[in-house]
């Protein structure tokens, strides 16, 4: 009696080989960009310990509070995978000593959220993370802003809006603290039930609710900047001078304030009108006070997180290129299938960057012809008995009608190399 079926998880999905190929192309270009702006890969666990979100992302966040994934670690502590990777990369760079100076780095993986599964988010998600450690000016700000333009660029995404805002330092944000609490105070009974469980503890994050029925209340509430100490103001009003200095188009959204708490001064997203109601593509900020916050000294930073899932929806990739294959059709005995595995050897030797497949699993000659067609590479390579003895091989262009032809085995690299251009797919 067969076994019952065994699904994958809700909110998680399998990439079949050729989305893969897909996902490996705009890998390579969002990698190649990075390197070209200076900033160097670094790998952080998908492991930690569930404190460093609690300290970083803030205990009052959906993502604390309701998101993450966790287990009890072998001496009592809480372990959880990572949800985001700016705590991971801040955490890593104190214990490696990368917050002394100024360092671009950038890390690609997975992260993983509990929350519904819907178009644009799942449970399992992939995301690239760009950050600058070190920097304090508005003009890294404006680098890794334009870095996410051209990485959209290069991918052929279109029609993204980028919205700004400043939160300012500290003090201003404490101000600006107190006085919404004062708003939303006089307003309670408006509130919806997550708004209200946050406005004590942090009346900021109201303003990044999604409930519709709460934007009237929210668009009247007080203005960060006027709130924003001189300092700020001065920083904001420099990146913004920046920005248009490069043609690149902003709004400043007075309500942006981003989910997590460790953000100040610089936030902005990069918006789609094409996700629904997932429509942050790119999002980021400043987050001077998190080096010190984790036991570090006080170091400015600044970075964005991609979703690679949302930006492969909607890039316009070029087409792949095919690679001119070949394809070992193997007629015979052991002795054939032994010189035919001598000939794929010697192949992937003298011709790097030649895919060559060799038939498995035996069959005749129209069986495997078939498989050589549907294969997709160029040519087949026909060893019989026959072919073997001769010290030959049979040559078919498998896209053209050109009769098969014999090579001789020490002849049949140079050839080729000769017939086909090789043009590999450029996945990075």
């Amino acid at each position: 009696m067969p076994g019952k079926s065994v699904q994958s998880v809700r909110g998680v999905r399998d990439l079949l080989p050729e989305d893969a190929a897909l996902w490996r192309s705009a890998e390579g270009i969002v990698i190649r960009t990075l390197e070209e702006h200076g900033y160097r890969e670094f790998r952080v666990p998908v492991l930690e310990h569930a404190d460093l979100y609690l300290h970083s992302v803030g205990e009052d966040t959906d993502i604390v509070q309701k998101e993450m994934y966790t287990t009890q670690g072998s001496k009592g502590r809480i372990i959880a995978l990572r949800p985001e990777a700016t705590a991971g990369i801040v955490r890593g760079a104190l214990e490696h000593g990368l917050h002394r100076g100024r360092h671009r780095v950038w890390c690609a993986g997975p992260m993983f959220r509990r929350e519904r599964p819907q178009r644009g988010r799942l449970r399992q998600f992939h995301q690239f993370d760009v950050e600058a450690i070190g920097f304090a000016g508005p003009d890294i700000d404006a680098e890794l802003i334009a870095l996410a333009a051209r990485v959209f660029a290069r991918l052929g995404v279109e029609g993204l809006a980028l919205e700004l805002n400043s939160l300012g330092g500290p003090t201003c944000r404490a101000a600006y603290r107190d006085r919404l609490r004062e708003y939303f105070n006089d307003h309670v009974k408006s509130l919806d039930a997550d708004s209200r469980s946050r406005l004590e503890r942090n009346p900021l994050r109201i303003l990044d609710s999604r409930n519709p029925e709460m934007a009237g209340l929210i668009g009247g509430a007080p203005d960060v900047s006027e709130f924003l100490e001189p300092e700020s103001a001065e920083h904001f009003a420099e990146l913004r001078a920046l920005l248009d200095a490069i043609g690149l188009e902003f709004r400043v959204n007075p309500r942006l304030v981003r989910g997590l708490d460790y953000y100040s001064r610089t936030v902005f997203e990069f918006l789609t009108d094409r996700l629904g109601a997932q429509n942050a593509v790119c999002a980021g900020g400043r987050y001077d006070g998190l080096v010190e916050q984790l036991g570090g000294p006080p170091t400015p930073a600044i970075g964005w997180a991609m979703g690679v899932e949302r930006l492969l929806e909607l890039a316009r990739l070029p087409e792949l290129a095919v690679a001119e294959g070949a394809y070992l059709v193997l007629l015979g005995d052991s002795a054939v299938l032994q010189a035919g595995l001598k000939l794929a050897e010697k192949l992937r030797s003298e011709c790097p960057g030649l895919p060559v497949l060799m038939h498995c699993g035996g069959g005749g000659a129209r069986a495997q012809m078939r498989h050589a067609g549907r294969s997709g590479a160029r040519y087949a390579l026909v060893m019989g008995e026959r072919e073997l003895d001769a010290g030959t091989v049979g040559l078919k262009d498998l896209r053209g009608e050109s009769e098969q032809t014999e090579i001789p085995i020490q002849e049949l690299s140079r050839v080729l190399r000769g017939r086909s251009d090789r043009t590999i797919p450029d996945h990075g």
